[in-house]
């Protein structure tokens, strides 16, 4: 999408002119609403769950201009809010009046970080007016099956509804909003450094870069620091880009074919073999192991 942003307004990445999102439309009958609001609710649920991250809900209703009839507004904030009782229960959400789109109510969902700051992300809004508009129309299974019923009639047809979700709104502002979160310590699943092979001297470089290869066949990034740096310089420039891992391989570790693992916080593990340290790896990239430095599957 692009918005002509005023130059004063723009802001890193929280407020850019170009950006993405992961928005979809989801075209349902009317009586599929709240089980459709409430499974967009869930995936929102399992979204920040993941990411660490707790939320509030609000339902923004009509505002003062807005399309269609009064009736129709009030069937569908009638709907959301029976999706959002049954989601969280009663009183667990508040109403946010006049703050809905001009075309439907919605469902804001404000996200806190790591520093109890509120963050408008995701969102589930319901559309009955678009569908008017652009004359979308359905048959009916009654009207199928219906003997001599005219193909064009209009008792033969109903009006979808549009639900609009994002899990995340812009793409962008929410790489900001982790990066704020998660004060730059990434968690494993989702680091951009995750692994740092650290070589002793230059003599195991060449086992260095065969624990590389390994962890890189397994499908997780890593880098060798093999520069004419000291060990502990090493470690500590590691420590500084934030590599959730440091490997630090020397004469030892090269015969018994085995990693010195320690985390950026240098706190130290200890030795394990490869293949260990991978199955280790897998597991927390398959679990999204939360943006903890101790992590305890790898004392295991």
């Amino acid at each position: 999408l692009h918005r002509n942003e005023l130059s004063g307004a723009l802001t890193g990445l929280t407020r850019v002119r170009r950006f993405q999102q992961d928005d979809a439309h989801v075209f349902c009958r009317k009586d599929q609403i709240k089980d459709e609001v409430v499974a967009a609710l869930e995936f929102m649920k399992y979204t920040y769950d993941t990411f660490g991250m707790t939320y509030k809900l609000e339902l923004s209703t009509r505002p003062k201009k807005a399309l269609g009839d009064i009736a129709l507004w009030d069937e569908a904030e009638a709907a959301l809010a029976q999706a959002m009782d049954e989601f969280s229960g009663e009183g667990t959400w508040k109403v946010n009046p006049e703050d809905g789109a001009f075309y439907g109510p919605k469902i804001d969902i404000k996200v806190m970080d790591a520093m109890e700051r509120v963050h408008q992300c995701a969102t589930v809004q319901l559309d009955f007016q678009l569908p008017i508009r652009f004359n979308l129309r359905y048959k009916t299974a009654a009207s199928a099956t219906a003997a001599g019923a005219d193909a064009e009639g209009g008792d033969n047809f109903e009006r979808p509804v549009i639900i609009h979700r994002a899990m995340l709104g812009s793409v962008e502002r929410m790489a900001a909003i982790l990066i704020e979160h998660y004060a730059g310590k990434w968690p494993f699943w989702l680091s951009p450094r995750q692994v740092m092979v650290v070589p002793t001297k230059d003599p195991v470089n060449g086992y260095a870069h065969e624990v590389a290869a390994q962890i890189h066949a397994a499908g997780f990034h890593v880098d060798v620091d093999d520069c004419g740096n000291t060990m502990q310089k090493k470690v500590r420039n590691a420590q500084l880009a934030q590599y959730n891992y440091i490997l630090v391989v020397g004469d030892r570790e090269a015969e018994a074919k085995t990693v010195n693992i320690r985390l950026r916080n240098n706190e130290v593990i200890g030795a394990k073999s490869v293949a260990d340290l991978i199955a280790d790896l897998k597991e927390q990239d398959e679990t999204y192991a939360p943006a903890i430095d101790a992590v305890e599957a790898v004392k295991a």
